[in-house]
C-alpha cells in the first residue's frame, strides 16, 4: 500500500486479478494511472482522503482491460465513420435493410462500404446477397462489400466508380468475374491473392483529417465499449508510414487517445521491402513513445514473396522459390538493427520454409531474447512449433476460423478442422500464445466473439471446430487476451492483470464472464472501462462517468444510423429460450427464421412456447 491517498478508488466488486499471489478482490486503489492497491474494502477504503474519487461497481465482474494483439485500429480508424458494420447481423434481410437505408444516406459521391467483420455462415439465410439484390437496393449510390479475404461485391454504381470494364485486365491472383458479353458482373474474386479486392476498396473517397479524427475517436470508444484498454497494430496495405499516422499521432498528442497503441510497421512496396526497414530504421525505434503510443517493431508483411492469403476456399498459394532469399535480407537487417517482427503465416508449409531461413539467420546473428512471432498458424505442425519454441518466437493466433471454418472443413476435413490452430499444443510447449482479431477487414474486432471461440470451439455458424480438450477454460482464455499479450509488445510485468504496480487498466462486465452461459458470452460488453485510471467508456449506471466526446462526423455517417458492433439478441436471456422452444439451436436452418425480427413483432411474446407456436418453427410471425 502507498502512503499517499489515491486519487480513485472502486469499491464492492467482484475482481478478478489475474495476479496468482492474489487472485480476487473486493476493491482496487488507484494513483498516479497504476494500481497502488487491491484487496478488500476494508483494507482500501481507509486509504482515501477528501479528495479520493469513489465508484461504487455495485458487484460487478471486473477484469484487466483487454489487448488485443492483432489488430489495424489506425487504419481501422481513418475509415471507421465511413462503414457500415454487418458484424454481429443475425439475418440476410437485416443487413440488406441496412444497406438499402445506408443508400439513401449516403451523398455522392461517397460509397456504401461494408468492409469484414461478417460472415456468410452467421446469417440465418447461409449466403450473400445476390448481384441483383444489391443493385436494387442500390441503384444509384456506390456500393463495395468485402467478404472476408475472398471476394468482394460491387454494384453497378461501384463499378462505374471504379472504372471496372470489359477492358480492365485481372491482376495476378485475382479475377473480375464477366457476364457472357464480356463486361464485369460486380464480382472481385481473390484466387487467393486479395490484392485485387483491397486495391479496389483503394479507389474510394476518404474522409476530410477533421472527420478522420472523430472517426478514429469513435472507433477507439466502440473498442471501449467493448472492454478494449490496449491493441497492437498490425499495419496494413496502403497504410503508409508515417503519413497514415499522422491523424493518430495528432489525438496522442492532444490527450485524446482511449486505448493503448503499440505499431508495427507494414511494408508497402514488393521488392523493395529491405529499403523500406532499413529507412524506418533511421527514423524509429521498437520501444520509442510512452505507455501510450509506442512503436513496436516491423511485420506482418516483412516480405511480399512470403504472403500466403488465407482464403480456404481456395487451394494453399505455393510461395515463391525466391522467397527465402528476399526474406533472409530482410530478417538481417532487423536482428541487425535489434528490431522485434511479426510475420503472417496462414499455413504450416510457409512456416516451414519462414523458419528455416530464422535458423540460419539466427546462426550467425543470435536472436538472444529478441521478441518475435508468428501471426495466425491456423494449420502449424507440432514440430514446427517446437522449432519456435527453441528460437525464443511466439504465436499471435486469432478468430478467424470462427468466420471460415465451414470452408476449412470443406477443403481439409473435421481432423484438420480440430487442430486449426492447436492453441493447446503451443501452450504445452511453452510458447508464447496471445490472442486478438485481426479486425476490420477479415473478423470483428469484438474481443467477444474471439472469447466465444477459445471457449465454445463453435463457429458463428453453429459448427463445432473443436473437441473439449482442444477448447479453453474461461480463466486461460482470459489470460490469452490480457497478461499473454504484454510479451508481444514487450511490456510484460506492466499491464495484464489488476496487480499494484501495473498500469490501471479495467473493465466492469455487463454481466459475469465466469458464469454466464457459454452462448452469452459473446454478448458481453462493458458497463465501465478504464484506461490508466480515467473512465473512458460509462454505461447505465456510469454513463456520466466517462467525458463525452463530439457527435460522429460527418452526418450521413453509418455509424450514426446503425452504431458499430450489432448484439445479437437471440444469442441471450429470453431469444435463447424462445429458440429452445423453437427447437432452434439459433435460427430456423429450413426456413431461415429470424427470432429477433419475430419478437419484435406484436406476438404474445410472454410464452415461449405460444409464441414459437405448438408446431414449433412460427414464420407466420416474421
Amino acid at each position: 500500500m502507498t502512503s499517499v491517498a489515491p486519487d480513485l478508488i472502486l469499491t464492492n466488486g467482484r475482481i478478478t486479478t489475474l495476479d496468482r499471489q492474489n487472485p480476487s478482490a473486493e476493491a482496487v486503489a488507484v494513483t498516479g494511472g497504476v494500481f497502488t492497491g487491491v484487496g478488500s474494502q476494508r483494507e482500501i477504503l481507509p486509504t482515501a482522503d477528501a479528495n479520493t474519487r469513489r465508484i461504487d461497481l455495485g458487484g460487478r465482474r471486473v477484469i484487466p482491460g483487454l489487448i488485443d494483439s492483432h489488430t489495424h485500429v489506425v487504419r481501422g480508424g481513418l475509415n471507421y465513420n465511413m462503414e457500415l458494420r454487418w458484424d454481429g447481423v443475425p439475418t440476410l434481410a437485416d443487413a440488406m435493410s441496412m444497406l438499402k437505408r445506408q443508400a439513401q444516406n449516403t451523398p455522392p459521391p461517397q460509397w456504401v462500404r461494408v468492409v469484414g467483420g461478417f460472415t456468410r455462415h452467421q446469417f440465418a439465410e447461409k449466403r450473400l446477397p445476390t448481384l441483383d439484390e444489391i443493385n436494387q437496393a442500390a441503384p444509384d449510390t456506390p456500393v463495395f462489400i468485402l467478404h472476408l479475404y475472398d471476394r468482394a461485391l460491387l454494384n453497378r454504381a461501384a463499378l462505374r466508380a471504379v472504372g471496372y470494364t470489359r477492358d480492365t485486365p485481372a491482376p495476378p491472383g485475382g479475377e473480375i468475374q464477366r457476364d457472357a458479353n464480356g463486361d464485369p458482373t460486380g464480382l472481385l474474386i481473390a484466387r487467393p491473392n486479395a490484392m485485387i479486392l483491397y486495391a479496389t476498396l483503394a479507389k474510394g473517397p476518404k474522409l476530410p483529417e477533421e472527420h478522420q479524427l472523430n472517426s478514429t475517436r469513435h472507433f477507439m470508444r466502440e473498442l471501449n465499449r467493448l472492454g478494449v484498454t490496449s491493441v497492437i497494430d498490425a499495419g496494413g496495405g496502403f497504410q503508409n508510414y508515417p503519413d497514415d499516422y499522422a491523424v493518430i499521432e495528432k489525438l496522442h498528442a492532444d490527450g485524446q487517445l482511449t486505448v493503448r497503441l503499440a505499431y508495427n510497421l507494414f511494408t508497402q512496396k514488393p521488392r523493395e521491402e529491405l529499403a523500406d526497414f532499413r529507412s524506418w530504421g533511421r527514423q524509429v525505434r521498437p520501444g520509442q513513445g510512452d505507455d501510450l503510443y509506442r512503436h513496436n517493431g516491423a511485420g506482418e508483411m516483412l516480405v511480399y514473396s512470403a504472403a500466403d492469403f488465407e482464403d480456404f476456399r481456395e487451394p494453399r498459394p505455393e510461395l515463391p522459390a525466391g522467397m527465402e532469399d528476399d526474406l533472409e535480407a530482410v530478417v538481417r537487417q532487423l536482428v541487425e538493427q535489434r528490431w522485434p517482427w511479426r510475420m503472417h503465416a496462414t499455413y504450416d508449409e510457409s512456416i516451414s520454409r519462414a523458419l528455416d531461413v530464422f535458423e540460419t539467420v539466427n546462426r550467425d546473428q543470435p536472436f538472444e531474447g529478441l521478441h518475435w512471432f508468428f501471426d495466425h498458424a491456423e494449420t502449424i505442425s507440432p514440430r514446427n512449433i517446437d522449432r519456435i519454441a527453441a528460437l525464443g518466437g511466439g504465436i499471435a493466433v486469432q478468430h478467424r476460423m470462427m468466420y471460415q471454418a465451414e470452408d476449412f472443413v470443406e477443403r481439409y476435413g473435421s481432423n484438420a478442422l480440430a487442430d486449426s490452430p492447436p492453441i493447446s499444443r503451443m501452450l504445452a510447449a511453452g510458447v508464447p500464445v496471445g490472442a486478438g482479431t485481426d479486425a476490420t477487414r477479415v473478423a470483428s474486432y469484438n474481443p467477444w466473439v474471439s472469447l466465444s471461440w477459445l471457449v465454445t470451439g463453435r463457429s458463428l455458424g453453429g459448427l463445432r471446430m473443436y473437441p473439449p480438450e482442444k477448447r479453453q477454460d474461461r480463466e486461460t482464455a482470459l489470460r490469452l487476451w490480457t497478461e499473454a499479450n504484454a510479451w508481444f509488445s514487450n511490456e510484460e510485468g506492466g499491464k495484464g492483470r489488476i496487480q499494484v504496480g501495473q498500469l490501471a487498466d479495467l473493465v466492469a462486465l455487463d454481466r459475469d464472464y465466469f458464469s454466464v452461459p457459454e452462448d452469452e458470452i459473446v454478448a458481453i460488453q462493458s458497463d465501465l472501462t478504464l484506461l490508466g485510471g480515467r473512465v473512458v467508456w460509462g454505461a447505465g449506471d456510469f454513463a456520466r462517468e466517462a467525458l463525452p466526446i463530439p457527435p460522429v462526423t460527418p452526418d450521413w455517417s453509418p455509424v450514426r444510423t446503425f452504431g458499430g458492433y450489432r448484439q445479437s439478441p437471440h444469442k441471450t436471456g429470453f431469444f435463447a429460450r424462445a429458440a429452445a422452444a423453437c427447437g432452434c439451436a439459433a435460427v430456423c436452418a429450413v426456413h431461415g427464421h429470424d427470432h429477433a425480427a419475430a419478437y419484435r413483432t406484436h406476438a404474445p411474446a410472454a410464452d415461449a412456447t405460444a409464441f414459437w407456436g405448438a408446431l414449433g418453427c412460427g414464420c407466420w410471425a416474421v
